[in-house]
């Protein structure tokens, strides 16, 4: 079943007895977990907290027995579970416990591993999964469309007492990518520097924590639109907010790469889902690719090689020269503008 806020609803008001939220982002389950937690905490009931990944079985079944002080049931929390390190035995004593009590209200959380966009549970997962399913609310949370994190962040500002100029959302998930708490973080930080006012562009390009990749994606596309100066600015920035050469070197390949892959993905007509799966790209690979795909139609295929041939010979240079790092950047930077020319 997948996660409906509805239906979540539905279930808090008619007294069930088990959640279990599972999903390959931990964001997903723990803002789902919050949600069911916010409406059985107005009873104020007593809470036990077993923390993840493998809780005893022995803790399980004291926590699940214990009548609660108040005479209520007992509310117990259990963060991140990872079925997998049960064994076969202790698993089948969780799924019984789980079945035989009536003193207490489960809150159940896993990450599950991805591949191709689709969560794929062990053997294990899909045991627990089956338990959880004819016991109370077991659902699937998938993560959120582009469009729908742009709205989460909206709503975010909203709460702040800020909006968001046309624009600044998109540039948001451009620079922070699908991470909600990162997500969330960054709207407060840029409702604050708006004085709760309206969120430009500007103000996200401005303080705006980013990866790694999202910042070498931004050197890319400078190069690319034929601004090295810019670009080399860039760099510089990067350099003194304490980066590693190396580690910088190595999110422009792995960009570059991209882009070589998905321009191959087109000459030979196949979709960016195709080209996902091809080269094991997880997660939010639309929301990556998409962006990727209009800066890879510049180049040709030439040029991209030759790029990555700079690229290769920097990242052996900053391993093993002793010349200065930031003058080899700076060299390569020029190479590449160079190199990415019609």
């Amino acid at each position: 079943m997948l996660y409906s806020e509805n239906e979540l609803n539905k279930r808090l008001k008619a007294g069930c007895g088990l959640y279990y939220f599972y999903a390959s982002d931990e964001a997903l389950v723990h803002n789902a977990a919050q949600k069911a937690l916010k409406f059985l905490n107005q009873d104020d009931p007593e809470t036990t907290v077993l923390d993840g990944p493998t809780p005893a079985v022995e803790e399980i079944v004291l926590a699940a027995g214990t009548i609660s002080f108040f005479g209520g049931r007992r509310l117990v929390l259990m963060p991140l579970v990872r079925p997998s390190t049960y064994s076969d035995k202790d698993l089948q004593e969780l799924c019984d416990t789980l079945s035989d009590t009536e003193n207490a209200i489960f809150v159940m959380t896993s990450v599950v591993e991805e591949s191709y966009g689709k969560l794929r549970p062990g053997k294990r997962e899909q045991k627990l999964i089956s338990c959880c399913e004819k016991l109370g609310y077991c659902v699937q949370i998938n993560k959120p469309t582009g469009a729908a994190l742009q709205a989460m962040a909206r709503g975010w500002a909203k709460e702040s007492g800020a909006v968001f100029a046309p624009g600044a959302e998109d540039a948001l998930l451009t620079r922070c990518g699908d991470d909600q708490f990162l997500l969330k973080n960054e709207v407060e930080k840029l409702a604050a520097l708006a004085n709760y006012g309206t969120i430009t562009p500007q103000m996200v390009g401005e303080i705006g924590t980013v990866t790694l990749d999202a910042d070498t994606f931004d050197m890319v596309k400078l190069l690319t639109g034929g601004q090295a100066d810019k670009a080399q600015q860039k760099m510089k920035t990067l350099l003194a907010l304490q980066n590693d050469p190396i580690m910088i070197t190595g999110a422009l390949i792995a960009n570059y790469l991209d882009l070589y892959r998905v321009l191959l993905g087109r000459r030979s007509r196949r979709s960016l889902a195709d080209v996902a799966k091809d080269f094991g790209y997880k997660g939010n690979w639309n929301y990556r690719l998409n962006n990727t795909e209009r800066t890879a139609s510049r180049f040709k295929r030439g040029q991209l090689e030759r790029c990555l041939h700079i690229l290769q010979k920097l990242d052996t240079d900053l391993k093993s020269s002793k010349l200065d790092a930031e003058l080899l950047m700076q060299k390569a930077l020029c190479e590449l503008a160079l190199a990415g020319r019609a």
